[in-house]
């Protein structure tokens, strides 16, 4: 489908790492291995404000036989060096330590969140607040804190993050008057649940969200089921979005009809329609190393989200290689779009998407293109 506005609007070479919060406390060259998945909201001077991922890694990783990776502890930054011999570095993002009973992994970068303010339509970059960027400032975000989801609730801003750390691979809550000064409300979801996106509303009068937790076993569906096991979108509710109570209902799950969305996970917080709660979510094909990402949609009744009122099996927004062209030099990965905000554009939804796990992708989706 052709889009009146697709394009990159951020990317690493648009970073100034010598602002970095990192700057100086590393002591060897650093990279911006990608400028990505940035979560989105519009200020209350009606421009849009990006979050950005930035993963920030250094420039020789491999060093005397060993791979590093950057912590952060106690204000501090410190490189940790681990043998070659034990570990798998097949992978750019990660490296898994070899042996052991269950799968363990460090990070080749360490992420902090930068806010980049665009212009109302997402076409241009009018300021990047770096002296308001987000870096780690507790144990459990020691390996980086990624992958913001904003909300606006009640005039109240909710931003969602990963923290990442040998503790446990949490959901966090930052909240926010103005969406540029944030304060830390501390882990709100455990272990390996991600994706967390709080609806911009509340249904029965509740704070509602979407979750998704992970593991490495999943139960089968009878046979005949239209549905397939594996990763999916649950609900919960709560009464002041600190303390979640897991829905009982199910949410979004993956559909037996079709491969493409055999893995999935939540894209942009529900917004409230005439027709129900949109969800843009991403639907993951297996193939090579991390599959195939796409983003999909779909309408939630607006009294009982775990209820899809209308969904669709074809993408909304596929991997487009030729924004990439330009910065293929830099690639390390490739066929991801991973859809992380939605603001209201008027005849159309501006959606913010994450490209190749590199850039910032802003797209102008016509609103009859959903629904129809």
């Amino acid at each position: 489908m052709t889009f009146s506005l697709d394009h990159l609007i951020f990317t690493p070479d648009n970073v100034d790492l010598s602002r970095s919060p990192l700057a100086g406390h590393v002591g060897e060259e650093t990279y911006v291995l990608g400028a990505f998945n940035p979560g989105m909201t519009r200020l209350p001077n009606g421009n849009l404000l990006l979050m950005v991922r930035v993963a920030e890694a250094l420039r020789q990783p491999i060093r005397d036989g060993h791979v590093r990776a950057i912590r952060w502890d106690d204000g501090a930054y410190h490189l940790d060096p681990w043998p070659l011999q034990l570990v798998d570095t097949a992978d750019p993002r990660k490296f898994l330590m070899r042996g052991g009973g269950w799968k363990v992994m460090a990070l080749t970068s360490l992420s902090w969140l930068l806010p980049v303010e665009l212009d109302p339509e997402g076409r241009e970059v009018e300021q990047v607040h770096y002296d308001r960027a987000i870096a780690p400032r507790a144990s459990y975000q020691c390996y980086g804190v990624e992958d913001a989801r904003i909300s606006r609730v009640d005039g109240r801003y909710y931003m969602t993050t990963c923290s990442v750390s040998p503790e446990r691979h949490s959901t966090t809550l930052y909240t926010s008057d103005d969406a540029l000064d944030w304060q830390l409300e501390g882990i709100v979801l455990d272990h390996q649940n991600k994706d967390m996106l709080i609806f911009e509303g509340k249904p029965e009068g509740r704070f509602w969200a979407q979750t998704r937790p992970l593991g490495d076993l999943y139960f089968a569906y009878p046979p005949g089921s239209e549905w397939r096991a594996g990763p999916s979108i649950n609900l919960a509710t709560s009464p002041d979005a600190l303390h979640w109570k897991p829905l009982d209902r199910a949410g979004i799950r993956p559909h037996a009809a079709t491969v493409a969305t055999a893995r999935m996970g939540g894209g942009s917080p529900p917004v409230l329609t005439d027709r129900g709660w949109l969800t843009l979510w991403h639907g993951v094909e297996p193939s090579g190393v991390v599959g195939i990402y796409r983003t999909y949609w779909s309408l939630l009744d607006r009294d009982d989200p775990s209820v899809t009122v209308a969904t669709d099996h074809a993408p909304l927004l596929e991997p487009n290689p030729a924004l990439t062209e330009p910065l293929k030099a830099q690639m390390y990965l490739d066929n991801v779009v991973f859809t992380t905000g939605i603001a209201d554009g008027g005849d159309h939804w501006v959606v913010a998407s994450g490209e190749a796990d590199l850039a910032c992708r802003i797209t102008h989706v016509p609103k009859d293109r959903i629904g129809g």
